[in-house]
């Protein structure tokens, strides 16, 4: 009898050490990303001092305090946009015309892109989106702490604290953006460029301020090594288009817009879809110049008198 009890006994403890993780972990989704205060701190200085200094001194502190008070203490499903209304006033800054550049399904892209503001400033680049980008957070009802175990998907709730935040931070983004409007899909998503739901039909659209704009440009491009499921003019492509016209914006759109190609062929440089055609005559080595031959011939005589010079000495 006594040789079941240990194996048994065993079987019980994993079991119950099963369960615990299971009741611990109480969402589906990641937990709180680690050193979260520290972080976004942070990157609040990094902002102000090396990435975009124009936008002048900003409490980074105080940034935080508003930011964490969003979401800390309260049901992490019930975290709603206009929580985050102090945090965004204090990050907020102009967004330069002609710089915006708006996505879906293709976020690291976008990021090189649009290089830290350098050529383009998507919603990731302004202050209040380069501080939270790539992170995740929440809180928990009556405590003060954060919750690094778990936090609550967009499946499990609508108003998470992560979905909540990117809502507002979308409309105020597309509320202050102006001139011209780039547009970057991804031509290779499954359920299409452009989806339905989703922040950009739902949050960003909705927001445009139609006397700002002087027009929208969109470029679909597909994944060096996917497939070609959406493209302007067909599928969920035309449906944004015609969306956009008659809400009376100029709309132009392009297939595989070359310079992204080029971005993206970085990591695919012997890719057939990375052949790129020329029509540039062929590259000349060395400077351009009417004396080119001149100055060859005289160079190659000074090299001739020099070696027999030293041919003179040793001789």
């Amino acid at each position: 009898m006594m040789s079941l009890f240990f194996p048994l006994l065993f079987v019980s403890v994993l079991c119950m050490n099963s369960f615990s993780a299971v009741q611990g972990k109480k969402w589906k989704g990641e937990g709180t990303t680690q050193n979260l205060e520290s972080i976004v701190i942070g990157r609040c200085y990094e902002y102000i001092r090396l990435v975009n200094p124009a936008v002048g001194e900003k409490n980074c502190s105080q940034i935080w305090e508003a930011f964490k008070n969003a979401f800390i203490n309260k049901d992490p499903c019930s975290i709603l946009p206009e929580n985050y209304e102090l945090f965004i006033n204090l990050t907020f800054h102009t967004i330069p015309p002609n710089k915006s550049l708006f996505w879906e399904n293709n976020q690291l892209l976008v990021t090189s892109l649009a290089a830290r503001g350098r050529r383009y400033m998507s919603v990731g680049d302004t202050l209040f989106g380069f501080l939270a980008d790539f992170l995740i957070w929440c809180g928990q009802a009556d405590s003060p702490g954060l919750d690094y175990e778990s936090c609550p998907t967009m499946a499990e709730c609508e108003n998470n604290a992560v979905d909540s935040f990117w809502r507002i931070a979308s409309v105020t983004y597309a509320k202050h953006s102006s001139g011209v409007i780039q547009v970057l899909l991804n031509g290779s998503a499954e359920g299409g460029a452009y989806p339905q739901p989703g922040f950009f039909a739902d949050y960003e659209i909705p927001n445009f301020q139609k006397d700002k704009i002087s027009e929208i440009v969109i470029w679909v491009v597909d994944d060096i090594e996917g497939p070609d499921r959406d493209s302007c003019g067909t599928n969920s492509v035309k449906t944004l288009e015609t969306r956009l016209k008659t809400l009376g914006f100029d709309v132009t759109c392009t297939d595989n817009y070359k310079s992204v190609m080029f971005l993206l062929c970085l990591d695919y440089p012997d890719h057939s879809k990375c052949a790129f055609a020329s029509s540039a005559p062929a590259a000349q080595r060395g400077p351009i110049s009417s004396d080119r031959g001149g100055s060859w011939n005289k160079l190659m005589f000074v090299s001739f008198a020099g070696f027999l010079f030293r041919f003179a000495l040793v001789y």
